[in-house]
């Protein structure tokens, strides 16, 4: 048995990095699967929930003695709940730099990122067939004017696919825009600045390619290191890919400029310029479209509220919560459909954003690099989990000219 002067330091004073606890029932007892969502291991680890609290305390600041004294948890089990989980890459450290380097010198091969979360859809036929039957049985939202932009979830599609359809029936097909700027939210990734990548994207249509003209711009203005620092952030983020295959669907083969935005309410825990931050990308994209010209179609990536004990709240969710997140939300919703970003800003900035709403980042930066003249709300919906764990909201609009 190791002691605790021969581990590793990044073992003896172990630092977790972000992870999605999944809980699962196995042999009628209740399991929280640790999941790495940037899926640099395929594999997960299973733990009793009562551990989970003390993960949480793997900040990097205390060594497993110190942990084993405060906490009374046996150091024996420590030691090895310690070693799986560097094994998988869910520490800082070595172990999980050596699967980052693997990871991305994969995707460096390929010159894109893998598809998952749309694999489900099938091959290209089938994804072409699966589409089309929901874009068929959509309500046509009859927007008057020139629709320029969307609004849509990043739900999965299991539960968001309606939605989904909802908000691409607004768009035309014999619109083909010239590239599609796609903001997504960067959910457990390493940035906190804006991120972008210099690779495509798989999906079962194809690769969608990155928009050259526009990279090279942004670039230059703002520094290839800046903007891909923390691209591997794209290998297990599902707001960009799940809408890839609505945009090829409709127009084909399109470039497209992916970016990962940050939460305006969280301030980068280094202001170094290492990385670019909103308002300066904000700035050199709407400077790229117009030198660069042509149509330009936006797509914010945006789920809305989070809330019940899933996400931190005491109690469980009820019709009587749900009709208060629904009033909250048509609120905030209204003042989008302003088209002022500012304003649309604001009550969250003064609240500290109550029900999590998880895409003001790519919804604020979409209304300043579109410059709509209006937003329509298409649809609005609450996906609630059946034992009250869970209400996420979502909403499809559309930004017209």
């Amino acid at each position: 048995m190791s002691t605790p002067a021969t581990l590793p330091e990044h073992q003896n004073r172990p630092h977790i990095r972000n992870f999605q606890p999944l809980g699962i029932q196995q042999e009628g007892k209740t399991i929280v699967l640790l999941r790495d969502p940037s899926a640099l291991s395929q594999e997960s680890m299973g733990v009793v929930p009562q551990v989970l609290p003390l993960i949480l305390q793997f900040q990097g600041r205390e060594s497993l003695e110190e942990l084993a004294e405060r906490t009374k948890a046996p150091i024996d089990m420590l030691r090895q709940l310690v070693a799986r989980m560097d094994e998988l890459g869910l520490l800082w450290g070595p172990r999980f730099e050596e699967l980052e380097r693997v990871a991305k010198a994969k995707v460096e091969s390929a010159g894109h990122f893998p598809a998952s979360c749309t694999m489900g859809l099938g091959d290209a036929a089938k994804a072409a067939e699966v589409l089309g039957k929901f874009l068929g049985e959509a309500e046509d939202p009859e927007i008057d004017g020139d629709v320029v932009g969307l609004v849509a979830p990043h739900l999965d599609y299991q539960h968001g696919i309606v939605q989904y359809a909802s908000a691409y029936k607004a768009l035309r097909p014999d619109r083909r825009p010239d590239r599609v700027v796609l903001l997504g939210t960067n959910h457990f990734g390493i940035g906190d600045g804006v991120v972008m990548s210099e690779f495509g994207f798989a999906t079962p249509a194809g690769t969608a390619h990155p928009d050259k003209a526009v990279h090279a711009f942004l670039e230059s203005n703002l520094g290839r290191k800046r903007i891909y620092a923390d691209q591997m952030d794209f290998l297990g983020e599902h707001s960009v890919q799940l809408h890839l295959p609505w945009i090829q669907h409709l127009f084909g083969e399109v470039p497209v400029v992916a970016a990962l935005i940050p939460d305006p309410l969280r301030p980068m825990v280094a202001d170094d310029g290492a990385r670019a931050g909103t308002e300066e990308f904000v700035k050199a994209l709407r400077t790229a479209l117009g030198e660069l010209g042509g149509r330009t179609l936006f797509v914010s990536s945006a789920d809305l509220s989070h809330v019940g004990p899933q996400f931190g709240d005491p109690g469980p969710v009820n019709d009587q919560v749900a009709a208060q997140v629904e009033q909250l939300d048509r609120e905030r919703l209204k003042l989008y459909c302003g088209a002022d970003a500012d304003r649309f800003e604001a009550p969250f900035r003064a609240q500290s954003n109550p029900s999590r709403w998880c895409s003001l980042g790519n919804m604020g930066s979409t209304l300043r690099i579109a410059a709509p003249s209006a937003v329509e709300l298409i649809d609005y919906r609450q996906l609630r989990d059946t034992n009250g764990a869970a209400l996420i909201s979502s909403a499809s609009m559309a930004l017209v000219a």
